[in-house]
């Protein structure tokens, strides 16, 4: 039986500078989800994510402080954007505690050296390394000294960069996930090559495989799960419409729910790698399936011919891979043109 996918939702930086909307996406995951078609609770998401940037380390002086004009800019410059958008190592802990609390982990993108500060007060559950670090390997290698388990976004590189990545963070630990993704906002269908999920499965099957999403909907993650990716990544956020550059493409409360919810329906789905008939349609199977039955009356006495026989519903009687047992035998009764014959009719 397939385990249970990890999923995270990426607050990022949706939170928009504010730990309260933090907080409140935090409690949207934390909530188990109800089915009410089966009457089933279901698992919540596993876990958030929140990036930590470090200014001095982000962007080089002339573009922190080029003017940014985009309805979602939270400053002047891209710089007093950024400052605004950015939360603090205490907040941070704050956040973990309060997501601990409900039940979640807690994982953190670092997108710097610098922000391994934040250690000092907690230990993330997992460290994320962003698409954009794939090929930053001062900061990879930071980071896996820490042996704190670690998972790769793949959306800005190749199987070259990505076998430098895993030399780097091998040389300290192996306990790594690596997630396919485009990282293109939102992703184009046709370029979203999910059949790379198979690749990655195959060449690193000592690694955990996962997507990373940044697609439109739920489709593509559940495609993802379908596919072997145990691990999925997506956005979410308290209202779509909210300012941020990320906001449109996330999951508001009610497509998280959807996804959980058939992410997890998706799960019980996979079964077991054979054939059998499923004790679940057994009351179909009697009410629909076909048994032998009369084309005549028949009266008793008489000896049945294939010409006397035919196929109705229900299927509680001889099915046809069985007629050696009904043809050449004499009926011990009357039986009327179009009903089934049970064993006890035959003598």
């Amino acid at each position: 039986m397939k385990k249970s996918t990890y999923l995270i939702g990426e607050i990022g930086q949706n939170h928009n500078g504010s730990v309260d909307i933090a907080k409140l996406l935090i409690d949207k995951a934390s909530q188990s989800v109800y089915d009410p078609l089966f009457g089933k609770t279901l698992k919540a998401w596993d876990a958030v994510k929140l990036t930590k940037r470090d200014l001095n380390e982000e962007l080089t002086h002339s573009a922190m402080i080029k003017p940014y004009d985009s309805p979602h800019a939270f400053g002047k410059t891209y710089g007093e954007h950024r400052e605004a958008l950015e939360l603090n190592d205490e907040q941070h802990f704050e956040l973990y505690q309060y997501a601990k609390a409900q039940g979640l982990d807690f994982v953190e993108t670092l997108c710097a050296v610098g922000c391994l500060s934040m250690l000092r007060l907690f230990q993330p559950d997992k460290l994320k390394v962003a698409s954009r670090d794939l090929t930053n390997l001062p900061l990879l290698e930071a980071m896996a000294e820490t042996k704190i388990p670690m998972i790769l976004s793949t959306g800005m590189g190749g199987e070259k960069e990505l076998d430098h990545a895993l030399e780097t963070i091998t040389k300290h630990h192996e306990n790594i996930s690596i997630l396919h993704c485009l990282s293109q906002y939102p992703s184009e269908y046709e370029n979203l090559n999910l059949n790379t999920i198979h690749f990655l499965k195959k060449k690193y099957p000592q690694f955990e495989i996962g997507y990373s999403d940044h697609s439109i909907g739920i489709a593509i993650p559940l495609a993802a799960v379908a596919m072997g990716a145990s691990i999925i990544e997506k956005h979410i956020t308290l209202d779509r419409t909210m300012k941020g550059t990320d906001q449109a493409g996330s999951l508001a409360p009610n497509g998280m729910w959807r996804m959980v919810r058939d992410i997890r329906n998706l799960e019980d789905s996979f079964g077991e790698e054979k054939m059998e008939v499923s004790q679940a349609v057994e009351t179909a199977r009697v009410k629909l399936e076909r048994s032998i039955a009369t084309l005549r009356e028949l009266k008793k006495g008489e000896v049945v011919h294939e010409e006397d026989i035919h196929l109705l519903s229900p299927g509680d009687g001889f099915k046809w891979i069985e007629k050696h047992l009904v043809v050449g035998k004499s009926l011990n009764q009357d039986i009327t043109e179009n009903e089934v014959i049970y064993p006890s009719m035959l003598s």
